[in-house]
């Protein structure tokens, strides 16, 4: 078996970059938020996964419960707040369109506000990481994960249990 190192095929573990492939479509804004909400998540849950491990290597369990924290609604509202002053006009108009796109699922352990939120949040990770806007999408990224983080070590993301 063999095992890449940090920077083999555009792979980074520092939490700078997760993922760096070419552009993968010509223009990501003319998919619906949805969709770019279904990429957004797997490519922001990844990262988080990736970060929390990047220090130690723990229990698959213990990263998936840590993780939750990050990309439950509540975290990923929690995110926007920090970003949102910083998105471009563009980036702020996909933010949008996810949060205002009709979901045919509820919330189950949020309430709507956050949900829509999220989704928002999910549709502008979506768009950067489809686009090929990688330095962006990691920074965007990076910030939301750093004021998650904070807001657990000061315990006012519900849902955390520190494990």
């Amino acid at each position: 078996m063999r095992v890449l190192s940090g920077t083999e095929n555009n792979v980074h573990y520092g939490g700078n970059e997760l993922l760096k492939p070419e552009k993968i479509v010509s223009n990501p804004a003319l998919y619906s938020p949805l969709t770019l909400a279904l990429v957004g998540d797997a490519v922001y849950e990844l990262y988080v996964r990736t970060r929390l491990l990047e220090n130690e290597n723990v229990l698959a369990h213990k990263v998936h419960k840590r993780a939750i924290a990050y990309v439950c609604a509540s975290g990923q509202a929690e995110s926007v707040k920090k970003i949102i002053d910083i998105l471009t006009e563009a980036e702020m108009a996909v933010y949008k369109r996810g949060r205002n796109a009709k979901s045919p699922t509820v919330p189950k352990n949020a309430d709507v506000t956050e949900y829509r939120c999220a989704t928002g949040f999910e549709a502008l990770m979506g768009y950067l990481y489809l686009g090929g806007w990688h330095e962006r999408l990691n920074e965007l990224m990076s910030v939301s994960f750093n004021a998650v983080s904070e807001k657990i070590k000061n315990k006012k993301i519900s849902g955390t249990s520190g494990n």
